[in-house]
């Protein structure tokens, strides 16, 4: 059932009448005790005012007939029978059984009569030598709390149309603005994502639409991001483009073999330009897809995989890459695509900015909790530092051809492995560090 009036209908008419039940149910077991003793004392005090009247009178004035036949109706339904001692039945009154209704002990007792069993109330008068007995049928009680149970569900029964029809058409006015909302929403078109309007709504609904709104601001800014993203790749792409189209024009033109061959490995150079780029960004695109940490895909040695990143990358002969001996030792818990990508665009990042002859090194951090790189560059302004992980952002003092997306790149996919970045300019000398930090849990010392 996908509708949420028909369910909400359906359980407030069962909790209704379910407790319709457990009210007949509790008002019929709390008050069959009270009507028990209500039929009992009043076939004591009949049975009493029989014996006063025979005591006083004898039996030839007792009224006998004004206790008469039980013919199951309320008005006359109690039997009298008057005894002797010694066994013989004095008198009767009419409809009451030819069987002995009397028990020889005084008080109330069940008895079996002719197939009926009776309730009885016995009185032993010993000095007058009789025994009154004034009985009703079980059955005429048991027809009493059964009249009583059907006074109780028999309006219930009428009501429950009635109230099904008052729930229903509750719920329908109670989910109105639900319907309000929806109509609003489905007249809209693919470019309108205004927030939805909360006044007048009730307050059960307000969190629904601060739950939307909030889904439209995220769609706004997610389609201001892909608008932001396709102009800067048209943006950076142009360039490399049209340095390619130059240059092989050029080549083609030249005649001296020194301009051609400066042409061709300028084109090369914007190839790899352009290649960087879109390999960016289609790591940013995946990275920024992910709405949870990737999965840990299994232990690393940190220095391998720095090496495995130098070795993939061009080989710049005037930088020199060193290695910390100690990373060898180091293993984390992490997912290798993830961990590769922040390593090569801290890599990628430190070559972009260094200049010529510079210097790269990859470091052991204290109390083994990750490694860090550091660079002899030109550094980060302080005022710049918080803002280099945002996308597409370049410091106003960097130069080289980066697109901005480097230490992004990084920053996104350490986060994917429980990692984080800590950037900030050194201490000990010119140049940048960056800091990879895992979690103590994640970082194991190699026996």
């Amino acid at each position: 059932m996908t509708s949420l009036r028909r369910r909400l209908f359906l359980l407030l008419v069962s909790a209704t009448a379910a407790i319709w039940i457990c009210a007949v149910g509790w008002i019929y077991y709390a008050n069959r005790a009270e009507l028990e003793h209500v039929l009992d004392t009043r076939l004591q005090e009949a049975a009493r005012m029989v014996h006063s009247m025979v005591a006083s009178s004898g039996l030839e004035t007792a009224g006998m007939a004004a206790v008469t036949a039980a013919d199951f109706t309320y008005s006359r339904q109690l039997s009298c029978q008057v005894w002797s001692l010694s066994g013989r039945l004095l008198a009767r009154s009419d409809g009451a059984p030819e069987g002995n209704l009397a028990e020889e002990a005084e008080g109330f007792s069940d008895r079996l009569v002719n197939g009926e069993t009776w309730r009885v109330y016995t009185v032993v008068d010993s000095v007058h030598d009789v025994r009154v007995a004034v009985g009703d049928r079980i059955g005429l009680r048991a027809r009493l709390a059964r009249d009583l149970i059907v006074g109780l569900v028999g309006p219930a029964l009428l009501a429950m149309p009635l109230l099904g029809l008052m729930i229903w058409a509750s719920l329908g006015r109670g989910l109105a603005p639900l319907s309000r909302i929806a109509g609003e929403i489905a007249r809209r078109d693919g470019d309108d994502i205004t927030p939805v309007a909360s006044e007048g709504a009730p307050d059960e609904v307000k969190p629904l639409i601060a739950s939307l709104n909030g889904l439209l601001v995220k769609v706004d800014a997610a389609r201001r991001h892909e608008k932001e993203m396709t102009a800067f790749a048209a943006h950076e792409l142009r360039t490399p483009l049209a340095g390619l189209k130059t240059q092989a024009q050029v080549a083609l033109a030249a005649k001296d073999e020194q301009v051609r061959d400066g042409a061709l490995r300028q084109i090369i150079t914007s190839v790899d330009r352009a290649s960087r780029l879109v390999r960016q960004l289609l790591a940013l695109a995946r990275l920024e897809a992910l709405t949870e940490s990737e999965p840990d895909g299994g232990r690393l040695v940190l220095a391998a995989l720095v090496r495995e990143v130098v070795a993939g990358l061009p080989h710049r002969p005037d930088i020199a890459v060193v290695v910390d001996d100690a990373l060898d030792g180091l293993e984390v818990l992490a997912d290798h695509d993830n961990l590769y990508l922040v390593i090569r665009n801290l890599h990628e990042n430190a070559v972009e900015y260094i200049g010529a002859s510079g210097r790269i090194a990859w470091l052991a951090l204290p109390e083994n909790l990750g490694m860090a790189i550091e660079d002899d560059g030109p550094g980060i302004p302080e005022d710049e530092l918080d803002e280099v992980t945002r996308r597409f952002f370049r410091g106003r003092q960097r130069s080289g051809t980066g697109s901005g997306l480097g230490l992004t790149i990084a920053d996104l996919a350490a986060r994917r492995i429980g990692a984080r970045l800590i950037i900030a300019n050194r201490t000990d000398a010119r140049g940048l560090r960056v800091e990879v930090r895992f979690p103590r849990d994640r970082v194991a010392k190699i026996a």
